[in-house]
């Protein structure tokens, strides 16, 4: 599953949405489908504004963390 660690980056730097949108340039209601995981698939434009706003790498701020399959079969 891929974690996303836009929200803590933007709290981190006491940003808000906002913010972002004003200074990528990114659509409000893009980058709040990705602050709220709602978002299914990202254009590479946007992480690289998002990169280049935040000074970050890619990995910084989505991570992918592998599923346990046995413990999600157990629920």
């Amino acid at each position: 599953m891929i974690v996303n660690h836009l929200p803590t980056l933007l709290a981190e730097r006491r940003l808000k949405v906002a913010d972002a949108v004003r200074a990528t340039g990114v659509s409000k209601t893009t980058l709040h489908k990705i602050y709220n995981d709602q978002s299914s698939r990202i254009d590479f434009d946007t992480i690289d504004k998002l990169c280049e706003y935040l000074e970050v790498e890619v990995g910084d701020i989505f991570e992918y963390v592998k599923e346990d399959k046995e413990k999600n079969t157990q629920k």
